[in-house]
């Protein structure tokens, strides 16, 4: 039977030794959940704030029996900003210009955000199970909420169009995003131990956008958000994809203290380990192409490899997926990771 200590991952998070190497996820689907546990409860979430109770009864009680020492949840800022879509749904960008920019409601947003999920963190808060906390908060960085509203392409033609909209997107949204966490720290903080947002910088082979336009518009404002989550007593992970290694000391010099998101086609998980390992922790380390494609014995051996170099590190780490375990991940396939681990800790 799992005892989940939440300290184990503020340890690792805080690139301390932990009692043992902690699992994390950046996301699992409840649909994933279901099928592991053979309970139907992913729907819950959308009913009344005893169903939602219900919802996390089951979503947090599997990371509590399946190896956990937290519970990885967020609620998204993007959906929470009026004519969002353009970053997931593909859709057009609601701001095009300086007119679109300067009509949109900023100030309303934070209100907006804590409208649609405040009885949801309630609810999370209410059910936790003995000895766990979360990790997450308000998911998606500034980045990720700029594309949400104006869609990739679209922002390069501002760019070129109007730098100084370009760069006030940024600001602005810096502003709203630390509004909302400052919020969400005063009013659901206690139930979370690591805070921590997703900001996917980057691609195979570089950042999507060029990197000073990185260090001098997208940093800044992670240093703010970072700078509450630690007056609150919290370390901070960052999870952010792609090749961001043009950008990464930078990223540690805003103060975060542990990052997540590994593919091995851009670097192995050792690279990260190995050049980074001293300053920050490391989550993560297991190839989403493996966990996926990979036979059942090569998923043992691969996963057994990741742990040792973890072991190896013996500090500030903690393993899981490089990415997250969404609907398409065979529930088999990620057992077999969790047990792997479990067995070899």
């Amino acid at each position: 039977m799992n005892s989940p200590d939440f300290r184990n991952i503020v340890d690792a998070g805080l690139n301390k030794k932990s009692s043992h190497i902690p699992l994390y996820e950046h996301i699992v689907s409840p649909l994933i959940i279901e099928k592991l546990t053979g309970k139907k409860f992913a729907d819950l979430l959308m009913g009344d704030f005893e169903d939602k109770k219900e919802f996390f009864r089951h979503y947090s009680g599997f990371f509590r029996d399946f190896g956990y020492d937290t519970v990885s949840f967020e609620c998204c800022a993007g959906p929470a900003m009026p004519g969002s879509g353009s970053l997931g749904g593909h859709k057009a960008g609601v701001i095009k210009n300086r007119r679109d920019f300067d009509e949109y409601p900023w100030a309303s947003i934070p209100d907006f955000y804590f409208e649609a999920n405040g009885e949801i963190f309630k609810a999370f808060a209410e059910t936790l199970p003995e000895g766990m906390k979360g990790i997450g908060g308000v998911g998606n960085g500034i980045f990720e909420c700029v594309q949400d509203i104006t869609g990739f392409q679209e922002l390069c033609y501002i760019k070129a169009d109007d730098e100084d909209l370009y760069k006030e997107l940024f600001a602005k949204v810096g502003n709203m995003l630390t509004a909302i966490w400052s919020r969400f720290l005063k009013e659901f903080g206690d139930a979370f131990c690591v805070g921590r947002f997703g900001d996917d910088l980057g691609f195979k082979s570089n950042t999507l956008l060029e990197a000073a336009d990185v260090k001098e518009l997208i940093l800044p404002q992670y240093k703010r958000i970072i700078s509450l989550v630690h007056a609150a007593g919290k370390p901070f992970l960052l999870h952010s994809c792609g090749c961001i290694f043009n950008v990464m000391d930078d990223i540690i010099a805003t103060g975060i203290d542990a990052k997540h998101s590994n593919e091995d086609v851009i670097s192995p998980y050792s690279k990260w380990i190995d050049d980074y390992g001293g300053r920050i922790g490391n989550f993560g380390g297991l190839d989403m192409d493996v966990l996926c494609d990979s036979s059942s014995v090569d998923l043992v051996s691969y996963t057994t490899k990741v742990f040792k170099l973890c072991q190896a590190k013996g500090h500030g780490v903690a393993i899981g997926s490089g990415n997250s375990i969404p609907d398409y991940v065979s529930p088999e396939r990620y057992s077999l990771m969790l047990e792997t681990v479990c067995k070899l800790r």
